[in-house]
């Protein structure tokens, strides 16, 4: 584990575990779900990093510049490659001081035909952080990539989300997209919806303004803010758990199915980033 520390804010890396967040807390309340110890199990942390693709492939399979790819399944009884290589992988640690840490995970060709270098900078405020998040192509052909960020947030009492955004894709039983639909459908998040209710909610939002709010009463708000090339939001807010997961994504589900998804060409060399803010009062 890797700790910062500034002020009353303290945040916990798990470079081992995926890279992940293993807690966040400000005045020792937790901003994001803690944490088991020892942890090893990247869906049991505070967040993970989506690289060099966010959410599903269908069956792993894709077809990039001419190249068939299959990819194997990363998630015990799900038939389909979820988010990439980075959240299964054990991350370094390539710079830590008080407030500021820098972890990095160099991944060699394998199922996923190109190498590439990930990088996460975390930057510690008094009541907030950033995580700028950057994959690099270090391979000799130009590769695909699109990134996002899963960060879980505590489910207070009466927690309600505030996001802005013009529709949203349907999914079908294995949680792929089916097709757009424009305007609200289920909670209108717009306008502040609860995010606890009877039905599961696993989907990807359009329309985004790459900021969020988790209110609850009583409690500080939780502020989620993004950069521009975070177009999608994920809502992932399971019925009966006691976490909500609010993910800026720079890519959608079905991250090579058609339309406009996210996804862009790295020549060799190329790299693309984005960033998360997480903060509260």
């Amino acid at each position: 584990m890797t700790v910062l520390e500034k002020g009353s804010a303290r945040l916990i890396l798990a470079p081992e575990t995926g890279g992940a967040i293993a807690g966040f807390t400000v005045n020792g309340r937790d901003v994001l779900r803690p944490a088991p110890a020892g942890v090893l199990d990247p869906l049991l942390t505070g967040n993970f990093p989506l690289v060099p693709f966010c959410n599903r492939v269908p069956n792993g399979r894709f077809v990039f510049e001419g190249r068939e790819v299959a990819l194997a399944p990363n998630l015990p009884g799900h038939p389909h490659a979820l988010h990439g290589q980075g959240w299964r992988a054990v991350w370094s640690v390539a710079r830590a001081d008080a407030a500021e840490a820098t972890l990095v995970h160099d991944h060699a060709r394998g199922d996923w035909p190109w190498a590439y270098r990930a990088e996460q900078r975390f930057v510690l405020g008094d009541t907030g952080f950033r995580v700028t998040l950057t994959v690099t192509n270090t391979d000799e052909t130009a590769m695909p990539a699109g990134l996002g960020l899963h960060p879980y947030f505590p489910r207070r009492t009466g927690e309600t989300l505030t996001a802005a955004n013009d529709g949203v894709w349907m999914v079908d039983a294995d949680v792929l997209p089916t097709v757009h639909h424009r305007g609200v459908w289920g909670p209108d998040w717009a306008k502040g919806a609860a995010v606890e209710g009877p039905d599961l909610i696993d989907h990807c939002y359009t329309g985004w303004d790459q900021r969020a709010v988790l209110s609850a009463p009583g409690a500080p708000d939780t502020v989620i803010t993004a950069s521009p090339e975070c177009r999608w939001l994920h809502v992932y807010a399971p019925p009966g758990e006691d976490f909500v997961c609010v993910e800026p994504c720079a890519s959608r589900p079905d991250p090579f199915g058609a339309g406009d998804t996210g996804m862009i060409r790295l020549a060799p060399g190329e790299s693309r980033s984005i960033w998360m803010d997480v903060s509260t009062g």
